[in-house]
């Protein structure tokens, strides 16, 4: 199976909401490998890798966000999975 690699970045009111907590698990939930970090922007960015149909999936996850996050927006870029990562993890930059 094909692994592809989903950069997203989510705006709107997606600090100060456990917006990186519970991406952390939906993405555990997916089996995807990657990171979620917040940006001094008010953003969080978000790298995963996994199968496609599981991506997919994710991504309709970080358009809603957890009960607390109210999200505008998600840019996303699509590319080959590198396979860098060996969990997926909440980064702090």
């Amino acid at each position: 199976m094909r692994q592809k690699r989903l950069e997203a970045t989510v705006h709107g009111r997606v600090q100060g909401v456990s917006f990186r907590y519970y991406t952390r698990l939906e993405a555990q939930r997916l089996h995807l490998m990657g990171w979620a970090a917040n940006h001094q922007d008010g953003t969080v960015r978000v790298v995963a890798e996994g199968p496609e149909a599981a991506l997919q999936e994710f991504m309709t996850y970080l358009h809603q966000g957890p009960a607390m996050a109210h999200v505008a927006r998600v840019d996303v870029t699509w590319s080959e999975a590198t396979g860098e990562f060996p969990q997926f993890s909440v980064r702090w930059i």
